[in-house]
């Protein structure tokens, strides 16, 4: 699907531009076109960026590839984003990312993704509504669909955490190997979340500091504003990295004491079971058919067993065992 929204110099807006009209919509340096392509097929868009936009195939092609981490280069004339959103499962516990590829020009941006993406979607709409938003020129436009995709990532923040608060009510209740399952699950989320964090943090932060011809000096700032987001985001990632940590720790420390527990049980079974043992041992013994005569080997087999336990307590406490 390609969706289009044209804003001309005089302040009129129209959707559903015609790709033959695109040429001369670019030719208007007062206004504002944005091409939306959403799973179109690569062959279609390869050749519309080509002729339309004349973008270099390098650009082009690391737009159509879909697994590139969040990253912005300078083409000069125009400059290629790329971005991610976000998505989490919480039966799996697992992360998923929709890239968004983006080329800001003075008077156009052109946006390509595979997945429908939210954020562009509720910009969409917004400029339909008002197309005021449109007024402010392409690097605004481009401010306001990467502030939604951070407001974005809140919500799936927020159901991560929660997740970690069940994994921790649960680990007190069992023990099983499912729960360790859940918790290395959360753990590889949280990770991945960092490594989408990390380097979209740089990219807004690029944006705001560095000086790029297609982004007006005083839009600047809102970018900056979009990297505070990020920045808060990374400081609540390494706080979800800290939590599942201590519920890892929590529940080996939950099974190393039920595995005592377990082993004490066992070690005051045996301890009661030890006098039957011996009596039964010792009285089960028939001194008259045993040889060397019954009287000595009595006393021999008293002394053995009396010995034995001394020596071994002796020996126990030179290794250290026994304070």
């Amino acid at each position: 699907m390609i969706r289009t929204i044209y804003r001309n110099s005089k302040g009129n807006s129209t959707t559903d531009v015609p790709a033959a009209h695109w040429k001369v919509a670019l030719h208007d340096s007062g206004g504002l076109l944005w091409v939306d392509f959403a799973d179109e097929p690569r062959e279609r868009v390869e050749k519309l960026l080509t002729d339309v936009f004349n973008f270099h195939p390098l650009a082009i092609d690391d737009a159509l590839q879909q697994a590139h981490v969040p990253k912005v280069d300078d083409w000069g004339e125009y400059v290629y984003i790329v971005v991610h959103g976000l998505s989490f499962d919480e039966k799996g516990y697992e992360l998923g990312t929709h890239e968004i590829d983006a080329f800001l020009g003075k008077n156009f941006l052109v946006t390509h993704h595979k997945n429908p993406f939210l954020s562009a979607d509720h910009v969409w709409n917004t400029c339909q509504r008002d197309p005021r938003y449109l007024a402010r020129g392409a690097d605004y436009l481009l401010y306001h669909i990467l502030d939604t995709l951070a407001a974005d990532f809140m919500p799936v923040v927020d159901k991560m955490d929660d997740a970690i608060d069940r994994l921790e009510d649960d680990v007190f209740a069992s023990t099983d190997r499912t729960v360790l399952n859940r918790i290395f699950s959360i753990k590889r989320a949280v990770l991945h979340l960092r490594r989408i964090i990390i380097p979209q943090r740089e990219v807004m932060n690029r944006l705001a500091r560095d000086t790029y011809a297609v982004v007006d000096p005083s839009e600047r700032i809102y970018f900056r504003d979009v990297y505070d987001h990020f920045v808060r985001l990374s400081d609540i990632n390494d706080t979800l990295r800290d939590l599942i940590s201590g519920t890892l720790d929590t529940y080996l420390s939950v099974t190393a004491n039920r595995t005592n527990d377990v082993m004490k049980v066992l070690t005051i079974l045996t301890a009661l079971f030890m006098p039957l043992t011996f009596f039964t041992g010792f009285f089960g013994m028939n001194f008259e058919t045993l040889p060397f005569g019954s009287a000595a080997f009595f006393v021999a087999m008293m002394t053995l067993m009396i010995s034995i336990p001394f020596l071994l307590w002796r020996w126990f406490k030179r290794q250290g065992w026994i304070d």
